[in-house]
């Protein structure tokens, strides 16, 4: 294995009747290997995905977590068959004392796919089976709408392709069960593929309210990717297509589709992404479209040859742009772009397509093989990217997140009312968590994801670099970090690193060194 995973397992390994075989994807607390069954089985088939989710390790609040997405995967598998969602063969638990890192995982048997969308769209853009791909798409959001689910991050790297050129939705740990005309979800959320009435939405309790029309629009969104090779909103990065989304909500900008589109999906996408929920079309109405756009012959298609991405080319951050989020939140098969194709856009047609390792993303200015996780690193490359100021590097924004939280996003520490992978203070984080600068309306609640709260301290710290003093001691980058922790304003009276925070900066100098490549350090 090339690239750390989440959940390290030997090659060989036995669970239950299967032999694990290579890795296949990894997220921020779950790993999926390949498998062959050992033994006869006239139920089981020969070959399979296990997914891992650890438990001996994690802390309590991680733990409530995990169990709480195994909890609801699990659920839906049980309870929806359905031939355009993956299925699952059963559940395990593993009992290994002597290794304690996997000891009491659970243990996902699932179906085992070719390949992924994400890594078809990065071979080839614009496939010419485009349309088929869609209308068995929509039909997996049909069966799982019509049986009363919201999927809640439909996007590429969450449709599987089957060997005999069949779909299938996967990653249901974010599915949720109707209540009325409303589910809740976890506050986690791939931003490319979220509606606007949902980028900014206040989390309560039970987590996210979603409808089904969130599907659709992310529907529209993809079905644009897939016959255009573009997003259907302009810019260069999420952070700039959300803006754009906000705009075009607000109603002062219009929803400009590519000129390249057939006129018949050039309707239903259309409909797909009005500006607010309730003038979406439903979800029954669209499958009868996509159908009919499709014509006939869309159940199958001839599936290409897929190849992993195992090397990050050079390219524009336009061409990753879509990893980041999905990073974040991988946690089940066909969901992870590391051992798959990441691939972005422009945003207006530009055409630009890559391969890419996510694990690998952002070598050349971060170190990769000293600890920091991989299910973060596209998330706090992009975040320094997004910052103007030249010491907020993805160096100093790793350096922090380990001596802030160790990288745990659901670190707790209620005794000083901080929260999360960059241990907010909920009052605090209220005025950075917003991409357009304006402050949450309430104070939010904890847990806060990585995916919120790793941006919002790359927006405080661009905010304190120009307020620091030109002429004071010392690393740039330690001065900022220091005042995350105390104030820019502390930090000027004190004409540099406060005694009382020593050895706070200290940690954060050690972890520049520790994560900066080679060819950065100064001899």
């Amino acid at each position: 294995m090339t690239e750390p995973y989440a959940v390290a397992v030997p090659k060989g390994y036995r669970v239950g009747v299967w032999e694990v075989r290579e890795p296949l994807a990894t997220g921020a607390f779950g790993s999926v290997y390949a498998a062959r069954r050992t033994g006869e089985s006239t139920e089981l088939p020969r070959t399979a995905a296990l997914k891992f989710l650890p438990t001996g390790t994690a802390t309590p609040r991680r733990l409530t977590h995990l169990r709480e997405l195994i909890e609801r995967e699990i659920e839906l598998y049980r309870r929806l068959k359905h031939p355009r969602l993956v299925r699952m063969y059963e559940t395990l638990t593993v009992d290994d004392p002597d290794r304690p890192e996997l000891d009491g995982a659970t243990v996902l048997v699932l179906e085992r796919a070719k390949g992924s969308l994400s890594a078809l769209l990065a071979a080839t853009p614009r496939p010419e089976a485009g349309p088929a791909l869609l209308a068995q798409i929509c039909e997996g959001l049909a069966q799982l709408h019509g049986a009363g689910w919201v999927h809640g991050d439909l996007k590429p790297a969450n449709v599987l392709l089957m060997d005999d050129g069949s779909v299938r939705l996967a990653d249901f740990n974010m599915a949720a069960e109707l209540e009325g005309t409303h589910a809740y979800t976890p506050a986690f959320s791939t931003p490319d593929y979220t509606p606007p009435e949902l980028l900014w939405t206040e989390i309560g309790e039970r987590g996210r309210r979603i409808r089904p029309s969130a599907d659709v629009w992310a529907f529209g969104v993809l079905a644009h990717l897939v016959l255009t090779d573009s997003f259907p909103l302009p810019g260069a990065t999420p952070a700039a297509r959300r803006d754009a989304a906000a705009t075009y909500a607000r109603g002062t900008d219009e929803l400009r589709l590519s000129p390249e589109l057939p006129d018949d999906w050039r309707r239903i996408i259309s409909a797909c992404l009005t500006r607010t929920h309730q003038d979406r079309v439903s979800g029954e109405t669209l499958l009868r479209r996509v159908e009919a756009a499709a014509g006939a012959g869309h159940r199958a298609f001839r599936l290409p040859r897929l190849r992993p991405a195992r090397h990050l080319r050079r390219t524009s951050l336009a061409a990753i742009t879509t990893a980041a989020a999905t990073a974040l939140a991988a946690l089940a098969y066909g969901i992870s772009v590391w051992a798959d194709g990441a691939r972005g856009s422009g945003g207006s047609g530009s055409g630009a397509s890559a391969n890419v390792s996510a694990a690998a993303y952002g070598a050349s200015e971060l170190r990769t093989d000293r600890g920091i996780p991989p299910a973060y690193r596209l998330l706090i490359v992009e975040t320094a990217h997004d910052c103007d100021q030249k010491d907020v590097t993805p160096v100093l924004i790793a350096a922090m997140l380990k001596v802030e939280s160790d990288f745990d996003p659901d670190l707790a520490d209620p005794a000083n009312d901080e929260y999360g992978i960059a241990r907010w203070t909920p009052r605090v984080l209220r005025w950075w968590m917003n991409e357009d600068g304006t402050p949450g309306e309430t104070v939010p609640q904890p847990p806060f994801p990585p995916a919120e709260s790793i941006p919002a301290m790359g927006r405080y710290l661009c905010w304190i670099a120009p307020r620091l003093h030109e002429d004071l001691p010392g690393d740039r980058r330690v001065l900022i970090a220091t005042a995350y922790r105390r104030s820019y304003r502390t930090v000027n009276a004190a004409g540099g690193v406060p005694p009382d925070v020593r050895a706070y900066a200290d940690r954060i100098a050690h972890y520049l060194k520790e994560y900066t490549p080679p060819d950065r350090n100064p001899p």
